[in-house]
């Protein structure tokens, strides 16, 4: 402000009063330039006022917005008894001069405090400390509220002269100005001190790099992590993370490209002569005043006890699944003890009850015929449910010996339908078939055993007197031949279709049947669909039950085409 336009200002200044304010407005500026505290500051704008007006005694009242109160700002010439008296003042009307200006942010004259209503309550500390007068102004900050109150005291009744009002007004508002740089840069030394404390205590590791990489400052954290040896300050944060799959001028390009978010990448942190960690890197930019890229803030986060974490995670993850399928399948195998020895029981005591018949009594040659042909037949089906379970153990160690070779479909399936002629004339089953001439690869004896147990299960567990059809079918690869069986019987039951092909559960299911149930004509204990479906997926196939309804089920096998050579013509002589 120039002491022209301090002059203009009003004339009722004295000559000489502008260069006061103008000098004194220039201390009072380098102070608050130089960071001099508050107090400070507010005492010198006091002090310069004082001087232009002799006899007064002034001071600055700081407001406390959430509290309601005036506190001690400055007060060189007051009695300190005074000053403490009217500390922590309550703002409101009533409350004095200071303390109704800042209630009402209005102007608050109190020409003689003993006859003021709103100096009832401190006329004793006034009459105290000598004082008779008191003129309060409000101190308006940037929002056009009260941050505090500038008072002039004087010793007898007085009323604010033109000059002195506006030689206060003037020094309110460099009081205003001051008070509002304190709290400014207060607020500055505080976001300053928590990101220091954020930065260094932080037990995440830290670091601020200039925009060619280097490091400018990083926390004791980062350091730690980094080897503890040495400083990190000056060195390429290249030489000492190594990205995953990228380098790390790529990752910084990427944040430029994005300029908002920040990007995240694991990394090898370097840690010489230590091992190398694998660590978490967060990255984002830092803009100077202008609003351009000025550095980038580093986050490193050791991975080391997350993956460790993981680790030992998916370890007891897999020691509980390990633990469970090991009770499931000894559970299983127990079922299938069970149902082996129930289904063994009835052959077996007809191999006895024969052998006594043959023993004890003298039978005619026909009925001795037919005992013997009932133990061979016995004998017959405790070896093939033998036999199975013994694939079966086989097809789960993976030891179950193939010879994979060109195998004509056509005829295995002949070949299993007469085998099962006899069985399907006693429920009454016709047995149809709809085949092309097609190769598989397969092991012909195991194919023929999985195609016995598809269609004996359909004959078994068809509709008497019903029909079961083999047929090829057209398939999307060219490279796979599809083959279904298909029985009119009353379809697979819905609570078993997921675990149809698992042979354990059907030997649970059979285990135990009640009296007057299956004989063992009729059916078997479920082994033979797991023993089917082994077989297919051993033999580089797949076996899948197509449909199943109260109308009938359709079991389809897929297997590999075989490839035929044809032979070389030969060129003529």
């Amino acid at each position: 402000m120039s002491t022209a336009g301090l002059h203009d200002a009003g004339s009722a200044l004295r000559p000489g009063d502008a260069q006061e304010m103008l000098e004194r407005q220039t201390e009072v500026l380098e102070l608050i330039a130089g960071g001099a505290p508050l107090t400070a500051v507010l005492t010198e704008i006091l002090g310069s006022l004082e001087r232009l007006i002799p006899g007064a005694c002034c001071s600055v009242l700081l407001l406390d917005r959430e509290r309601g109160t005036l506190h001690h700002g400055a007060a060189p010439s007051l009695p300190a008894g005074y000053v403490a008296a009217i500390d922590g003042l309550p703002i409101g009307d009533g409350a004095g001069s200071c303390g109704t200006a800042a209630a009402l942010d209005v102007v608050v004259v109190a020409r003689d405090v003993r006859t003021d209503r709103r100096w009832v309550d401190f006329r004793p500390a006034a009459d105290a400390a000598g004082l008779r007068a008191c003129w309060s102004t409000p101190i308006d900050g940037r929002d056009g509220l009260p941050v505090g109150t500038f008072a002039v005291y004087h010793p007898h009744p007085h009323r604010p002269t033109p000059r002195e009002e506006q030689l206060v007004d003037r020094y309110t508002h460099l009081a205003s100005v001051a008070i509002e740089h304190a709290e400014a840069l207060g607020e500055l030394v505080e976001s300053e001190e928590r990101f220091r404390r954020s930065f260094d205590d932080n037990s995440l590791g830290m670091a601020i790099i200039g925009l060619d990489g280097t490091v400018v400052t990083a926390n004791t954290a980062l350091v730690a992590l980094a080897g503890g040896r040495g400083g990190l300050v000056g060195r390429s944060l290249a030489d000492v993370l190594v990205p995953s799959g990228s380098t790390l001028g790529a990752r910084l390009a990427a944040l430029h490209a994005d300029d908002v978010a920040p990007v995240v990448f694991e990394a090898a942190l370097r840690r010489d002569p230590a091992p190398e960690v694998q660590v978490e890197v967060t990255v984002s930019l830092l803009h100077g005043r202008d609003g351009e890229p000025a550095q980038y803030v580093v986050n490193v986060f050791d991975l080391t006890e997350r993956h460790a974490a993981e680790r030992h995670r998916r370890a007891r993850t897999e020691a509980e699944t390990a633990r469970r399928t090991a009770e499931r399948l000894l559970r299983e195998r127990s079922a299938l003890l069970a149902a082996v020895g129930h289904e063994a029981r009835t052959p077996i005591q007809a191999i006895v009850g024969f052998a006594e018949l043959l023993g004890t009594m003298d039978l005619d040659p026909d009925r001795r015929r037919e005992a013997l042909a009932r133990i061979d037949a016995a004998a017959g089906h405790v070896m093939e449910l033998l036999a199975d379970v013994l694939d079966l153990s086989r097809l789960e160690a993976g030891a179950l010996p193939l010879a994979l070779e060109p195998v004509a479909v056509r005829e295995v399936v002949e070949e299993v339908l007469g085998l099962l002629s006899d069985a399907a004339a006693r429920r009454g089953t016709s047995l149809g078939r709809s085949l092309a001439d097609d190769l598989v690869l397969a092991d012909r004896r195991r194919l023929r055993q999985l195609l016995l147990n598809l269609v004996g299960n359909a004959v078994r567990h068809g509709r008497t007197g019903g029909a079961v059809e083999v047929r090829t079918r057209p398939g999307e690869d060219p490279g796979v031949v599809v083959l279904s069986v298909d029985d009119d019987g009353p379809g697979i039951p819905a609570d078993l279709l997921p675990r149809v092909f698992q042979p354990y559960v059907h030997a649970a299911r059979a285990a135990g049947p009640p009296e007057g149930g299956r004989t063992p004509d009729e059916g078997s204990i479920g082994l033979g669909l797991g023993l089917a479906h082994g077989l297919a997926v051993a033999m580089d196939g797949e076996l899948a039950v197509g449909a199943t309804s109260a109308a009938g089920t359709s079991m389809v096998l897929r297997l590999p085409r075989a490839r035929v050579r044809r032979p070389r013509r030969r060129p003529s002589p």
